[in-house]
This record gives structure tokens, sequence and C-alpha cells, in this order.
């Protein structure tokens, strides 16, 4: 039954605690405007952390107000073990992925079935695809401001589960907008500091050590002489031991 067939019989009533979270809601997303009308493309990182916290509390909240979401995204096996290695276009679920796997193996190298494809999904959440950028942030808040308007204490939970999607991907833009950015050039340290005396293109400090190291000339270590059982090594003093 709907929740609109549930509202016009006499057995329905509020979900637990909808009124306050709906109310938390409404006010965490409102005030979602006002965090990002002062940032400009070219933004400090340190300015969108803010933005992403606040927006990491509204996603909870309507995450609360949805019903429970697949662990996995598998419909057969939503709460089973997730699949550290999955392929690009395959599920995260580790069952159904072995059994594609084994059946690509029987099959001679062919899939057995067609893979779950569409929008990728961490703990059954969807993760936009980059690049992220301000407008791409700028377009989620407004879709997001303008699906509270129509929310009440009577929504459907379909509205709750689209609002809650929504706020988890403008949190992952806003996360990946407040990572460090790649001033160094660098691919493999993204986020390491410069260094000043390196040539240009070679800016990433940690290359540029690990380039100097090995110019060095390999240098032979030196062997200090066996000691003998019962002799004592005779060590020179750096310093001269203080009278008395």
């Amino acid at each position: 039954m709907s929740p609109q067939e549930q509202h016009s019989s006499r057995g329905y009533s509020v979900p637990t605690g909808r009124p306050y979270a709906l109310k938390e809601l409404q006010a965490n997303v409102g005030a979602l405007g006002d965090r990002i009308k002062d940032l400009y493309d070219g933004a400090h990182p340190a300015e969108y952390d803010p933005v992403a916290d606040a927006l990491y509390v509204a996603f909870q909240t309507a995450a609360g107000l949805a019903p429970a979401k697949s662990y996995t995204g598998c419909p057969e096996h939503p709460n089973g073990a997730l699949d550290p290695e999955a392929p690009e276009g395959w599920g995260r679920c580790l069952i159904c992925n072995d059994r594609r796997r084994l059946g690509r193996r029987l099959q001679g190298g062919r899939a057995a079935g067609p893979a779950p494809a569409g929008e990728q999904r961490r703990l059954g959440y969807p993760v936009p695809e980059p690049p992220y950028s301000l407008d791409v942030l700028r377009h989620f808040l407004r879709v997001i401001d303008e699906q509270r308007f129509h929310l009440t204490l009577g929504s459907p939970d379909q509205d709750f589960v689209r609002i809650a999607d929504d706020l988890h991907r403008a949190f992952i833009v806003a996360r990946e907008l407040s990572r460090p950015r790649n001033a160094s050039g660098c691919s493999e340290h993204p986020g390491a500091p410069i260094d000043p005396d390196a040539p240009p293109g070679e800016a990433c400090i940690f290359c540029a050590g690990r380039k100097r190291r090995a110019q060095r000339p390999a240098q032979t270590p030196e062997m200090l002489p066996r000691i003998r059982r019962g002799e004592r090594r005779q060590l020179q003093r750096r310093f001269e031991r203080p009278p008395g």
C-alpha cells in the first residue's frame, strides 16, 4: 500500500521521528544556498570544507527518512559481501560477481550474462562521474532545493530516496573540490609541496628528492675491523673528558 493509500485509511500514522527529521532536513537544505553564494571558480579547497560537512549532515538526515538502502546494490543479496575488485560496469555484490567470473570461465572467456551497468554506487548511493566543478555542485543544489519544497509528512518514500541520492551526489562533488589541488603537476603525488629549486615541470618535492638521491655517487660502506673475543675496541673521543 502506498503512503497515499495509507494516508486515506484510518490506520495511517506519521512514522515516528519524521516531523522532527523533516524539519531538520528543510533547515539544513535551506542553509546550503548561503554557504556557496560566496564561492567562485578557483576558490581554495578549504572553502569547500564547510559545504561538504553541511551536505553530509543533510544527507544523513535524508537517508534516515528514506527506506534502508541496499548495502551491495544487489536486489538478490542486499546485505552480502562487497567485491573489492569488481570490474568496471559490474555490481559490488561478491556473490553475483563470482557467478559471472565462473560463467565466463565455463563459456571460454565470454560473460555469463549482462553485467549491471549504470551510475557507480557506494553503499547503495549514487556517485556522479567527474569532472567536478562549482557549476556541477550548484546544479545539484538547485535540484535539491526544488525537491525540498514538495516534501511533506505524507510524501511517498520515493521522494525521500530521490533527495537522499541527490544530496549524496552533491556531497561527493563538494568533497572532491575540498581536496588539495595538484599544484605540483605530479600525478603520483598530487598534494605534494612544491620544491622552489626544482626546474619547471619537476616541482614535486618528493620526486625531486628521489631524483637527487639517484644522482648521488654510490658509496661503499666502511666496514669496522672485527674485534676478537676478549679484546676491547679502542674508540677515539671527540671531546676530552672533563677533569676531576
